[in-house]
């Protein structure tokens, strides 16, 4: 858990251009803490692996941030920040490669938002793609997946709207700083959203929308996602962009299939070409994840609470799938046992069948 005090260095390194996760990685590595690297010479940086250009903005930043004055604006806000070092950071955010190392929230991220769903395409929505993200985003949320999304115009707003409009929980990506909502006409869309889910962002405040900020926080809409579904995209759509990055993290492409007439399905058409899973109904998403319905996940976390062989198992799975023998072995348990166990344990949301009696954890 990251104290309030070291949590004000994260944020301030945050504010310095050219320091992304690679380099909050080494400056932990070198210093031991930010706070020591904060308050380091440029020698002590260059030492650390920083080039003399992000030194230089260091150094800058170093005069002109007044960290009091970003605080109190977060807490004005009902903001909150996690780092790396926090419990409540999104478990599949951190398993991503270069996951970001401070995060934005605004409203509340829970530890059931690890079966999240991102639904993403295009922003010239046809009537086709408003119906089909109605339908599919509505049976999604009912099922009980958290619905991610980039608070864009067209899919992307109505995949909120139609979570919303269900009672489900929905985090809206922004390509901007927490305090600067866009497109502007969205601020009710997020609003609500703050109420039944989170804005999250890895810009720090102040931060406009420029264009070159969205491709980037494509990969934390996929990363916060057990899967990726494009609704509707266009061949150039940023849409294919985090389905992209989806793939690179192993996470599973979804895309519904339209017209071949159809400007708006192009990108959708050929991602299914490419090997993306085809979606004509919501089941074919929730069979794919292997998601258990809420009412009966909840019920049974519920009744079941972890017990010391769950822990074992858990301790010897990852996201790689491990078979059912090769699990026992590990933990050192009998075969029925074990298969009795995954059964519960998929159950409560802990881990997923990949296939071929073979398992993974869920997060």
């Amino acid at each position: 858990m990251t104290s309030p005090e070291a949590r004000a260095f994260w944020i301030a390194f945050n504010h310095v251009p050219g320091v992304g996760p690679v380099r909050f990685a080494r400056l932990l590595d070198f210093f031991g803490d930010l706070s020591a690297a904060w308050e380091a010479n440029a020698e002590e940086l260059a030492r650390a692996g920083l080039d003399r250009r992000t030194v230089e903005r260091l150094q800058t930043v170093r005069r002109t941030l007044s960290l009091e004055r970003v605080v109190a604006r977060l807490e004005r806000l009902g903001a909150h920040v996690l780092t790396w070092e926090d419990e409540a950071y999104p478990r599949l955010l951190r398993e991503i490669p270069a996951s970001p190392p401070v995060l934005y929230v605004r409203g509340t991220l829970l530890p059931e938002d690890t079966w999240a769903i991102a639904v993403v395409g295009t922003r010239r929505m046809t009537r086709y793609g408003a119906e089909v993200t109605r339908r599919l985003v509505g049976e999604l949320a009912e099922a009980g997946l958290t619905v991610v999304s980039g608070l864009a115009l067209g899919v992307d707003r109505q995949a909120h709207q139609v979570t919303l409009e269900r009672g489900g929980r929905t985090v809206a990506v922004l390509g901007s700083g927490i305090d600067r909502i866009y497109p502007a006409s969205n601020r009710d869309v997020a609003l609500r959203i703050v109420e039944q889910g989170a804005l999250v962002t890895d810009y720090p405040p102040g931060t406009p929308p420029d264009a070159a900020n969205f491709p980037p926080r494509n990969r934390i809409i996929s990363g916060l996602s057990l899967g990726t579904l494009v609704v509707e995209a266009g061949e150039r759509s940023g849409a294919l962009i985090t389905a992209r990055f989806a793939a690179d993290q192993g996470r599973d492409v979804f895309a519904v299939p339209g017209s071949i007439l159809s400007a708006g399905s192009r990108g959708t058409n050929r991602l299914i070409r490419d090997g993306a899973t085809p979606v004509l109904e919501a089941s074919d998403i929730l069979e794919a994840l292997n998601v258990v319905p809420a009412e009966p996940r909840q019920a049974v976390q519920a009744l079941l609470p972890d017990n010391e062989v769950e822990t074992r198992i858990l301790a010897v799975l990852s996201r790689e799938p491990m078979h059912v023998d090769e699990i026992g072995r590990a933990a050192g348990l009998d075969a029925p046992t074990v298969a009795s166990t995954l059964a519960l344990m998929e159950l409560k949301g802990l881990v997923r069948a990949a296939g071929g009696m073979t398992y993974v954890r869920a997060w």
